[in-house]
């Protein structure tokens, strides 16, 4: 086995018919995705493409009533309902929203057991059925294409493509409207569209299906049978590609069957094996080391440099006859920002840039979106949105939360400090989070001295409440707005730009977080946690954002007192991704015995057999009041980074070495290589028996660290290395 390839015990293997789709084999590119579930009379592939999209506008977001000016207003009179009507309303209209591509479907003419197994160190989907029948498939990571390989002569089975089932354009429109529920979504039926153009010859088969005059897609597929197997090509392609799309797709079909599934799979394989080299980690607990790997798995699968970032399933729309959860949209309130937190440690640079350069080229979106909605210069995204940067509504008070634009900053600002791309600080950063400050420079209102926002919430507290609407300014964009500031402050010092006293106006005008006399984070000025919730907004300072250091006393009283308070309210009503927040804070604690037990609460009881985060106890094993199952993706990624925080922290400069394992782990073996530090330093360390006895630092870059080695009572190490150079430290 290669180095940092995963083994062959992280493998998924399902030795049973898969019934559902959130519980299916997956295979992506970046681009596309296939859920490979069902039984030996109906395998289906169930495709999706990222960018397969109607993005027809519902007017109600360009009304002049969708100001914030207007919500501000109805806050503070309290019109509860009027802001639901004005800003939620248009959430629940069918488009925009995400769409899923298809299904390619196989009979095997039989009626046996199908085995599947995933093999994550290809990327290849290895399938069974019966005893006699085998099948490979793999999605390849380049080319886009899919390729299957089956056994057997084409007499051995059917295939053929089926369009999603919407209803057809003219039909029954009055029923087309609107969706109750952002969970128990409508179906596709109520989308109403041409009815799509299906062919089927001897060894091909497609469909095209027209969304809008502007937009359209389809599934291809071919075959050709050999001596003793048949291989089938297929592609989803659109109207996106260019003006002759259809006959490229045939095109590109044709190459790959000439060149054949074992060609194409060896460049597959080469990609993966690269991307695969770039960190590997070695646990003593198998679980948790399986669950790194096939989180790692899934960002390769649905995020890459040159396509859109990920939304909340990723390219795995839901294959239920339904539009997917909350329309497979874009929410910047926390599932983006989960979703990229892990990849910088993990050292998969290309994968999260997809992230920064989507966030980068719809600067203009939000600079519209400031000017139309903010009445203010500088630049804003909606907080939920389209694939194309439109405000899609939902609750007023977090899905249109300029503040929530902060927490995008953070993710250039982190790309900076754990890469130090001084290009990247000047040409992107820097400008990025300056003009986000504009926007939010011309809300605040100043009251005694100290800068407030007219409105103020904490997602998700009061849900769509008027509540919601809490005393300004609340913890959750008090802890935003000092970051930024803060951060841009220190960023004009390194530039030496002359603009660190402009921002240091500011950050003196933010009041202080609102802190009860025990130490615990507060929602607000005058409110604090009373129950449990999924979303720890008030504790925001603490992490992501980590302006409360857990160094010094004072410091310490309040993570460890809010940290507290949380366990006091207990885990009734979070989801998947609290128990991963949960395990982040436990790890600066330094805590490993709670991070590990939050950890594999989540993945035991939140995750689906295919390692999908289905949010809710819908295994009803008591972990939350939630039973439901809708499929999102940040609390995978958030896990992935909460046990790379186990293994490795690294903040202003200083390095600790396995600050939060389990004390089971202590006294055996516990390794990690290539795991990325700030400034580009990439550190490869073994801890054996309570001992480290490995330990690597390869600077990208130069760059002075403060290494704390285990345990962290040792003495300090101040290390300084050119870029290049790789520092071998004996402990």
């Amino acid at each position: 086995m290669k180095k940092g390839m995963p083994q062959a015990y992280t493998n998924l293997v399902f030795e049973k018919n898969i019934t559902q789709w959130d519980e299916a084999i997956s295979l992506g590119n970046g681009l596309c995705g296939a859920l490979i579930w069902g039984d030996s009379n109906g395998l289906r592939f169930s495709l999706d493409r990222g960018d397969i999209w109607d993005n027809t506008p519902f007017e109600g977001v360009f009304s002049e009533e969708f100001t914030y000016e207007n919500m501000v207003r109805l806050a503070r009179e309290g019109k509860e309902e009027e802001i639901r009507r004005i800003f939620d309303a248009p959430y629940n209209h069918l488009v925009p929203t995400k769409l899923p591509a298809g299904k390619l479907i196989f009979d095997f003419l039989c009626n046996e057991n199908v085995r599947s197994e995933l093999d994550l160190s290809k990327a290849e989907a290895l399938i069974t059925i019966g005893d006699k029948i085998h099948l490979r498939s793999f999605l390849h990571a380049e080319n886009k294409l899919g390729f299957i390989s089956v056994d057997c002569s084409e007499n051995g089975f059917r295939y053929w493509v089926e369009n999603p089932q919407y209803g057809i354009k003219g039909e029954n429109e009055i029923n087309s409207a609107s969706q109750s529920s952002s969970v128990n979504t409508a179906s596709l039926q109520q989308l109403k569209y041409e009815p799509a153009v299906i062919t089927k010859v001897p060894q091909s088969c497609s469909f095209t299906q027209k969304i809008t005059e502007d937009f359209s897609y389809g599934v291809f597929v071919r075959s050709q049978e050999y001596h003793d197997h048949t291989e089938i090509v297929y592609l989803i392609a659109s109207s996106l590609d260019g003006s002759d799309w259809q006959q490229q797709a045939i095109l590109k079909l044709q190459t790959a069957l000439q060149e054949g599934y074992e060609v194409n799979f060896e460049s597959h394989c080469h990609w993966w094996e690269q991307y695969w080299r770039q960190s590997s980690i070695s646990l003593p607990d198998k679980f948790f080391e399986k669950n790194w790997y096939l989180t790692q798995y899934f960002l390769a699968s649905c995020s890459r440099k040159g396509c859109y970032p990920m939304p909340l399933q990723g390219v795995w729309t839901a294959d239920n006859g339904s539009l997917p959860p909350w329309k497979g949209d874009y929410h910047h309130d926390l599932n983006t920002q989960l979703s990229y937190y892990s990849y910088l440690k993990a050292n998969h640079l290309p994968e999260g840039e997809s992230f920064l350069d989507y966030l980068w080229n719809m600067a203009d979106c939000g600079r519209d979106f400031a000017k139309s909605f903010y009445h203010s210069k500088g630049l804003c995204l909606p907080s939920v949105m389209t694939l194309t940067g439109q405000p899609l509504g939902g609750w007023g008070m977090y899905a249109l939360s300029p503040t929530n634009q902060l927490w995008l900053c953070q993710s250039f600002e982190r790309y900076y400090r754990t890469t130090g791309d001084r290009d990247f600080l000047i040409n992107k950063a820097y400008p990025y989070l300056s003009q986000s400050a504009e926007c939010i420079l011309g809300l605040l209102e100043e009251r005694d001295g100290l800068y407030y926002l007219p409105i103020s919430s904490s997602p998700e507290i009061h849900d769509d409440h008027i509540q919601s609407f809490v005393t300004p300014n609340s913890n959750y964009d008090l802890s935003l707005m000092r970051y930024l500031f803060g951060t841009l402050k220190k960023l004009a010092e390194e530039l030496e730009n002359g603009e660190e006293e402009k921002w240091h106006k500011v950050l003196l005008k933010l009041p202080e977080l609102a802190v009860t006399e025990n130490g615990v984070l507060m929602v607000s000025p005058d409110e604090r946690l009373e129950e449990s919730h999924r979303h720890f907004s008030h504790a925001m300072a603490i992490h992501p954002l980590r302006l409360i250091p857990y160094e010094g006393e004072e410091n310490r009283r309040i993570i460890d007192a809010t940290i507290e308070d949380l366990e006091r309210l207990g885990t009734g009503y979070w989801v998947g991704y609290s128990f991963t927040w949960m395990a982040e804070l436990y790890a600066i604690q330094r805590n490993g015995n709670g991070a590990a037990y939050q950890l594999e609460t989540f993945w035991r009881n939140h995750c689906s057999q295919n390692g999908f985060h289905l949010n809710g106890d819908y295994k009803k094993r008591g972990t939350s009041l939630f039973h439901y199952r809708p499929f999102t993706l940040e609390g995978n990624f958030c896990a992935a980074d909460a046990l790379q925080e186990m293994l490795l922290q690294s903040e202003e400069n200083q390095i600790r070495l396995f600050p939060a394992i389990p004390e089971e782990w202590v006294e055996q073996t516990v390794s990690f290589d290539n795991l990325r530090a700030e400034n580009g330093v990439l550190v490869s360390a073994t801890l054996e028996k309570g001992k480290v006895t490995l330990l690597e630092l390869h600077f990208t870059r130069e760059a002075t660290v403060t290494l704390y080695p285990y345990p962290e009572q040792e003495t300090k190490r101040i290390v300084t290395a050119k870029a290049g150079e790789t520092v071998k430290l004996n402990l």
